[in-house]
């Protein structure tokens, strides 16, 4: 009998020029059920190039939680509600974590 592959955890981070957007974002991921919880910080000093230019913006970072299997899912539903034309989305793998805490993420995140 095979045993079977453990989901993997992501956290995946986005940013919003706002504390509303932020918690737009926070919260409708995880109504929608495409992360199991949303973290904001902010703000925080975001300083990059965009359309040749060197720009400084203040931003809140939203930390969400999710899985391999609802990431392609969390993409989606963040390009599209977010307002930005090429919003920041970076998902890291968990490579480490409380059993118990990543079976909560995938139980919440389950479609």
């Amino acid at each position: 009998m095979t045993e079977p592959t453990p989901t993997t955890v992501l956290t995946v981070l986005t940013t919003a020029d706002t504390p509303d957007l932020a918690d737009a974002l926070a919260r409708g991921a995880v109504e929608a059920r495409v992360a199991a919880c949303a973290q904001i910080n902010g703000p925080v000093t975001s300083v990059y190039r965009w359309e040749g230019a060197v720009e400084t913006a203040r931003e809140w970072q939203v930390l969400l939680k999710t899985t391999d299997r609802r990431y392609a899912d969390l993409e989606s539903w963040l390009t599209e509600a977010h307002p930005y034309d090429t919003p920041e989305i970076i998902a890291t793998p968990v490579v480490r974590g409380s059993a118990a805490y990543l079976s909560w993420v995938a139980e919440e995140t389950a479609p």
